[in-house]
C-alpha cells in the first residue's frame, strides 16, 4: 500500500506514526479501525522494515526476506483496519535495546534525526491530518525504535500546523485491576505460551496522566484480526489469541492516549474520542 494523495473531501484525517509492522495493530488498532469505519481518512507511517528477529523457515517460503514478509503482513493488517495507505520510511529495524542491530548503518536508531523528521513532515503535508498518534516518550516498553518514532513524530508535528498530537499508551492501573480480578484465567492463559505480561513502572501510564479513553468495542474484532495478520510476530498459542472474545473485549475494548499539551485536571473525565 502506498500513500500519494491528500484528503479528497476536506474531511477528518488521522495519521498514525509507528516504528514497526505490527505496532499499528497491537497498539491503537481499534482506534484506527473505529475512525476508518466512521469515514475518516486514516493513514499510517511505518518507520522500519521489521527485519530484526527470527522467523520460522516455513513462513519465509514464499518471500525473499523477512522484511518482505513483514510488509505483506502489514498490508493485510492495514486493509483489515480500513487504512487508506501506508507511508514507508524504509529504515532497518534497530532491534531491542543493546543488541547489535542498534548499530546497523541503515537502522532507524542510527538515522539522523533531521532526516527522519523531514520524511514525516512530508507525510503530514501530504495528508493534512487533524490528529497525529504516536508512541509515548517511553516507547511503550523501551524499544529504541519506538522511542525514536515518538521523538521524531512529536518534532515533526511541532514543525507543521497539526492541531493535536496524542501519545498512545496503556492504562497501567486498569490492566493491574483486570489481571488481579482474573488471576485464574491469566494462569490458564500462561499455560498457553508461558508469556503472559507483567506490568512494571516503565510500561504504560498511570490513569491520572491519561487524557483520552476511547471505546473501541465496535471495532475490537477488526483489531484482533489485524493482530492475527501479523502471524510472524505472534504465536498461535499466544495468550492474546487464546483469550475468549468477551475477555479480549474487556481487556482491549478501550484504548488510551495522553495529550501532552493539555493534561487532565484531577476529577475531570477522560475524553472519549481523538478525532
Amino acid at each position: 500500500m502506498s500513500a500519494n494523495s491528500a484528503p479528497t473531501d476536506g474531511g477528518r484525517v488521522l495519521l498514525a506514526v509507528f516504528a514497526h509492522p505490527d505496532d499499528e495493530s497491537f497498539g491503537p488498532g481499534g482506534t484506527l479501525a473505529r475512525y476508518a469505519a466512521e469515514g475518516a481518512d486514516v493513514w499510517l507511517v511505518c518507520g522500519t522494515d521489521g527485519d530484526a528477529g527470527t522467523v520460522d523457515a516455513e513462513m519465509l517460503a514464499n518471500y525473499a526476506s523477512t522484511s518482505q514478509l513483514r510488509a505483506a503482513e502489514l498490508c493485510c493488517a492495514a486493509q483489515t483496519l480500513g487504512l487508506k495507505g501506508v507511508d514507508w520510511l524504509g529504515y532497518r529495524d534497530s532491534g531491542m535495546a543493546g543488541s547489535s542491530d542498534n548499530q546497523h548503518p541503515k537502522s532507524l536508531y542510527k538515522a539522523p534525526m533531521e532526516e527522519v523528521v523531514g520524511k514525516i513532515v512530508a507525510s503530514i503535508r501530504r495528508h493534512r491530518p487533524q490528529v497525529i498518534v504516536c508512541d509515548n516518550q517511553f516507547g511503550g516498553y523501551g524499544h529504541p525504535d519506538h522511542i525514536a518514532v515518538h521523538t521524531v513524530g512529536t518534532r515533526a508535528a511541532e514543525l507543521t500546523p497539526v492541531p493535536s498530537v496524542l501519545w498512545a499508551t496503556m492504562n497501567r492501573d486498569r490492566i493491574r485491576e483486570q489481571m488481579a480480578g482474573a488471576a485464574e484465567l491469566m494462569a490458564e492463559l500462561d499455560d498457553a505460551d508461558g508469556d503472559t505480561p507483567e506490568m512494571d513502572e516503565t510500561m504504560g501510564s498511570p490513569e491520572s496522566l491519561i487524557t483520552h479513553g476511547v471505546d473501541v468495542t465496535a471495532t475490537i474484532d477488526a483489531k484482533r484480526r489485524a493482530m492475527v495478520a501479523h502471524a510472524s510476530q505472534i504465536s498461535e498459542d499466544s495468550w492474546f489469541l487464546k483469550m475468549p472474545a468477551d475477555v479480549f473485549e474487556m481487556a482491549f475494548g478501550h484504548e488510551w492516549f495522553v495529550d501532552p499539551a493539555n493534561p487532565r485536571s484531577a476529577g475531570d473525565p477522560m475524553i472519549d474520542h481523538v478525532l
